[in-house]
């Protein structure tokens, strides 16, 4: 369930000569299937906090979730209504796909839609170890035209042919075949624009599901800038050819390059924090 380190994706194989290539990062190893549970909701709680200081919370909603190592159908996720910048590894809940909590901390609340979406989302893609879905400002501003993303920057070719918009807004989804709609319309992709809502990502890993989380909001923020501008002007804006679109995506928008670029984000929160997951054992 952790990124590829082969030389044919993203960054890695871009930027680095053989030496360099070496030395790259690559994600941990763990000596047991409970040992690499404690890392994923250590990694999962920073995920939440990261969210937090970015102000991606709204009230109650959002939610972002991790398949469990141990028992690969079930997931962790936040507990209803405690704020994304409070949540530590020992609030979070494990769920089965019948809804039921396994295992939490004091707090035993689980919010319904992020049981609807997520469910049926891991349950469709066994590839996909970490989903995120909240009600960010630029996201959900950009979700009302109902539209996918131009390719109006290298940054956004990171979601060329990789992101779709599910227009069938039906309220607060409180219901599975709902949930099953949305993880059909995402079929393989990374990313999805829910229309009327929010946006939604899923990867395999959690540290590529915060960046492209982060980067997908930023693109929407782009463009409603960029839109905006251009039509305050009396221009329209200019758009990458699909060809160099697609050329850019394959190195920014691999999944081992979402890994690698999300790093940062954690290093800056241990920096804020001083606290690793080796400080922290």
């Amino acid at each position: 369930m952790t990124p590829s380190n082969s030389n044919e994706n993203g960054l890695q194989a871009t930027m680095l000569d053989a030496e360099q290539q070496r030395k790259f990062p690559v994600p941990p190893t763990f000596d047991s299937k409970f040992e690499e549970r404690e890392y994923l909701k250590f990694r999962l709680a920073q995920a939440f906090r990261i969210f937090g200081h970015l102000g991606y919370n709204e009230g109650v909603a959002g939610h972002i979730t991790v398949r469990d190592s141990v028992m690969p159908d079930c997931f962790w996720v936040n507990p209803f209504g405690l704020h994304f910048t409070l949540i530590q590894p020992s609030d979070l809940l494990l769920v089965d796909h019948q809804g039921k909590i396994l295992e939490s901390g004091s707090r035993r609340l689980l919010n319904t839609a992020a049981f609807m979406i997520h469910s049926s989302l891991h349950a469709a893609r066994p590839d996909v170890l970490c989903a995120a879905h909240t009600h960010s400002i630029h996201g959900k501003s950009f979700s009302s035209l109902g539209i996918e993303l131009d390719m109006l920057t290298q940054d956004t070719c990171a979601f060329y042919n990789d992101h779709v918009v599910y227009n069938q807004f039906k309220g607060v989804v409180l219901d599975a075949e709902e949930g099953k709609h949305i993880a059909a319309a995402l079929g393989s992709k990374k990313a999805a624009i829910l229309q009327n809502h929010g946006i939604l990502v899923a990867t395999n890993s959690i540290e590529a599901t915060v960046f492209f989380f982060i980067a997908l909001e930023r693109a929407c923020q782009v463009q409603l800038l960029a839109d905006a501008a251009a039509a305050g002007s009396g221009r329209s804006t200019v758009k990458i050819s699909p060809e160099d679109a697609l050329n850019t995506y394959k190195t920014i928008g691999s999944l081992s390059a979402g890994w690698f670029q999300g790093l940062p984000e954690f290093q800056l929160l241990e920096a804020r924090e001083g606290m690793a997951y080796e400080s922290a054992k």
